[in-house]
């Protein structure tokens, strides 16, 4: 059984060590309970080149919401194509999705922050649950410097919601990181990345950035007083 304390000796551990290390000890320590959720951005691209590369024994998962960008299919069939490796996708339960568009309209989310954390809620958040349950340790593609609330961030956190350990093997990576490995090791990514996109995820929901605007100034634009997260990434 995975705890809090689990997630601190993990940190005092490998702290300094190599990813594909780490991707290694973690699958051996909790095997066949380890997930990768992938949304195709150029973090995740990463992190899926190691741990397919490396033929390491990882459940690599996506959520399709229903809503992503023609690019972002493009990508992940990319992928398969490259790495002959199984992505299993997780997608929204029939009948709640039915249930929300059919009462708000597919739209919505334009008309409140209620309206849209509703829609986070059932196209991301609840298949994310399904993909996390009975795993002990989930691997995300966040780096620290994607907003300030992630700043303060460790390698291996706790996930108090979802009961799992959390470990972030890009913490400490720049965007321009990401993007020279990519280009090393022939990733493929998505090509929203070259037209100002930084963050991607469903095409009503993400626009392009200016020079200087915030990283996340790109998802939720019009929102003004909201915390930009759409509900994956906020248990501790």
């Amino acid at each position: 059984m995975v705890t809090k304390q689990t997630a601190d000796q993990l940190n005092a551990e490998f702290n300094e060590k190599e990813i594909v290390e780490a991707l290694k000890h973690i699958a051996s320590q909790f095997p066949g309970k380890v997930v990768f959720t992938t949304s195709f951005g150029i973090e995740d691209q990463v992190i899926t080149d190691y741990v397919f590369k490396n033929g390491i024994d990882i459940k690599v998962v996506t959520l399709d919401t229903g809503r992503l960008f023609e690019e972002t299919y493009k990508v992940y069939n990319r992928t398969l194509e490259k790495y002959q490796k199984p992505i299993q996708p997780y997608y929204p339960k029939n009948d709640e999705l039915e249930s929300f568009v059919g009462e708000k309209g597919p739209n919505s989310f334009y008309l409140s922050v209620e309206n849209r954390k509703q829609c986070c809620f059932i196209r991301k958040v609840e298949p994310l649950g399904r993909a996390l349950d009975g795993m002990e340790c989930w691997i995300t593609g966040i780096r620290a410097s994607q907003s300030n609330n992630r700043e303060d961030m460790l390698l291996f956190e706790w996930d108090g919601g979802h009961e799992i350990v959390k470990y972030n093997p890009l913490r400490d990576w720049s965007l321009e990181d990401c993007k020279a490995y990519v280009k090393e090791n022939q990733v493929p990514y998505n090509v929203l990345h070259d037209r100002g996109f930084v963050s991607i995820g469903c095409s009503p929901c993400t626009r392009a950035i200016q020079p200087g605007e915030d990283f996340r100034a790109g998802r939720w634009w019009w929102e003004s007083n909201s915390k930009k997260e759409c509900g994956l990434h906020t248990h501790q």
